[in-house]
């Protein structure tokens, strides 16, 4: 069992994956990726990951009905949320928020600016 901090990414755009997932793992987190919000309901509830960062816009299931199942779910509705998408309206954000979801990231992001975000959930999560 591995004692690094666990995230998931669920992105359908392979770059932005990979440019997140490395900047990550640089700095010592496991990082498990999925293309689309149906795969990545099964990687939580059999990975169990401490945070997730979700795109909006996917195949299959989008980031916002993905959030919604995940925080209304009692086992995993602790785990912080961050959206990331290009989808900047208002109206985008509040539906963010109203989903669940813990902060709303858009496109493009300074990668050190995700980074600290990501690194201050994580620091003030209570793991035992």
């Amino acid at each position: 069992m591995s004692d690094k901090k666990k995230l998931l990414l669920i992105d359908d755009d392979l770059l932005s994956i990979e440019t997140l997932k490395f900047a990550m793992e640089a700095k010592g987190y496991e990082v498990i990726t999925a293309a689309n919000g149906k795969d990545a309901l099964s990687i939580v509830r059999e990975k169990r990951p401490l945070l997730i960062l979700v795109d909006v816009m996917m195949p299959k299931m989008d980031g916002y009905h993905f959030c919604r199942l995940i925080k209304f779910d009692t086992r995993f509705k602790h785990i912080p949320i961050i959206v990331v998408s290009a989808r900047r309206q208002e109206a985008d954000v509040k539906l963010g928020f109203a989903c669940g979801c813990d902060d709303y990231v858009t496109k493009p992001y300074d990668i050190n600016n995700l980074i600290s975000l990501i690194e201050n959930y994580l620091n003030n999560l209570n793991i035992s």
